[in-house]
């Protein structure tokens, strides 16, 4: 997305935004003057850029309860979108311990989704995602305060590998769980390699392990992204966060022992070496989807992964077992809706973003196959041949004609979560173009959001959509309402604080 202007920004504000009759957001326009905060660098921090470090310090240094005033009145004084994008970004992971990663850190792994649920936003509500990731950062900088104030600080210039050596360091570093190894490496990586080269080894160790249930994965996907948005000339400090995130693990060096959360990667591993060449080739069949997603339900996280070389081997295109773990993903969310379900949805987005990114085949291979084997991980054996099947739940008739379906299901969300997903598969049917449908979606979260999961989960899930085959998307979408908010939910703190903060 091009950065947001100041003039888009003024007059976009002031539209009605009434959809749905969910609320008046023009008091986004009434923007108060105030005066930017002076940026002293601090010798114990990081160095950022000199172009970005005043802005981030104003983030940094600004208490929560003036927070968004003081940036809608740089954004009113000419601080683009993609500036304040950065600021919130670069802050969040020099001021935020990236261990666990999860918890406080959700303040930095939903930036790149509450960017995304901008992009697809009307112009009147396109800077309420990014205004909600500012507050999130303050909430969760002073939870890091709290916990022992973490703050990233200049790398030791002296362990910095020269560029010709930094790949090699690195990977070493990674492979031996040396966190201070792999933070001067990465250094020398960032300064010296390009981003696709750093890309290619970050998405491998992302999806290596099934530590945090699947936030390693989901913080290189969003990490990545953001960074082709807003620029790498601000690698070197996401990444050394990234990489300092990829290497928690529990007590004792996995490199060392053999661990429940390291097994399926070093497992496939090798397993990939028995696709068939030409698994690229194979033709899309939806027989195959069904057939994995009833395996799915049953089988350990090792038979998974066997499976799915299997329907490669005799010619199955990888979209369609892609279908099946997207599919099983949603279907472990409406099973039982919980956090851990829902980040099988979020894991799988980022490993399938990751496997559509990577040039590396045998990578994608990999990727592949750790996205099946993490489907019974999240699973479990308490979910087993429990609840309704994604693929075979029926349709239910809408009450309201007209424009008025829409409405009906957003207030069904929040009371009868599986009508509404069943109301959802009978409106698809007459209206294919999902806009409509996904933008109401979007702009409740908005507005009823309350966490930073409702913003992975719901970019996740809308953007999924696209990547499962016709056949399948309806029941994909319909799945996704178990997460997503209904229009009778009161709104979240930060409109209402908002509001009364610029006198609507």
């Amino acid at each position: 997305m091009n950065p947001t202007s100041r003039r888009t920004f003024l007059s976009s504000a002031t539209a009605t935004g009434a959809m749905l009759s969910l609320g008046d957001l023009a008091f986004l326009g009434r923007l108060p003057e105030v005066s930017a905060a002076d940026a002293k660098l601090n010798p114990k921090l990081v160095a950022l850029r000199p172009e970005i470090e005043p802005l981030v310090r104003l983030l940094e240094d600004s208490p929560r309860e003036r927070l968004l005033e003081e940036a809608a009145a740089r954004v009113k004084r000419g601080t683009t979108y993609n500036e304040l994008l950065t600021a919130v970004m670069l802050a969040g992971v020099r001021n935020i311990q990236p261990r666990p990663v999860g918890f406080k850190f959700h303040a930095v792994l939903v930036i790149n989704s509450a960017h995304l649920a901008a992009q697809a936003a009307s112009d009147a509500d396109r800077w309420l995602p990014l205004f909600w990731s500012l507050d999130q950062f303050k909430v969760s900088q002073a939870r890091n305060k709290a916990e022992g104030d973490w703050r990233m600080g200049p790398v030791e210039e002296s362990k910095v590998p020269s560029a010709h050596k930094a790949r090699a360091a690195f990977a070493e570093a990674m492979d031996n769980w040396d966190t201070s190894a792999a933070d001067a490496a990465v250094a020398g990586l960032a300064r010296g390699a390009g981003a696709n080269e750093i890309f290619e080894l970050f998405c491998r160790y992302g999806a290596r392990d099934f530590r945090d249930i699947g936030h390693k994965a989901i913080y290189v996907a969003n990490s990545w992204r953001c960074l082709n948005t807003i620029g790498w000339q601000h690698a070197e400090p996401v990444l050394r966060s990234l990489a300092f995130a990829l290497l928690d693990h529990e007590q004792g060096n996995p490199a060392e022992r053999d661990a429940d959360a390291d097994r399926p990667g070093r497992r496939n591993a090798e397993l990939v070496k028995s696709i068939r060449a030409d698994w690229l080739a194979g033709k899309p069949d939806t027989a195959a989807t069904t057939e994995l997603l009833a395996a799915f339900r049953q089988c350990s996280d090792a038979e998974a992964a066997q499976k799915v070389v299997e329907a490669l081997n005799r010619g199955v295109a990888p979209s369609s077992v892609w279908d099946a773990v997207l599919l099983g993903a949603s279907e472990l969310l409406m099973r039982a809706p919980a956090i851990r379900s829902l980040h099988s949805v979020t894991t799988a987005n980022a490993l399938h973003y990751a496997f559509t990114a990577s040039a590396n085949d045998e990578t994608r291979r990999f990727l592949l196959l750790q996205a099946a084997s993490f489907l019974p991980l999240f699973r479990g054996d308490a979910a087993k041949n429990r609840g309704v099947d994604i693929d075979t739940f029926e349709a239910a008739p809408l009450k309201s004609p007209g424009a008025g379906a829409v409405d009906e299901i957003c207030a069904d969300v929040g009371g009868d979560k599986l009508g509404a997903s069943r109301k959802i598969l009978t409106w698809m049917k007459a209206n294919p173009d999902p806009r409509e449908l996904m933008a109401a979606a979007r702009r409740l979260i908005f507005l009823k959001g309350r966490d930073s999961h409702d913003y992975k989960f719901s970019s996740a899930a809308l953007e999924d959509f696209f990547h499962c085959s016709p056949a399948w998307r309806n029941r994909f979408l319909a799945a996704s309402v178990f997460w997503l908010k209904g229009s009778g939910a009161p709104d979240n703190d930060l409109v209402k604080r908002t509001r009364a903060a610029l006198g609507a």
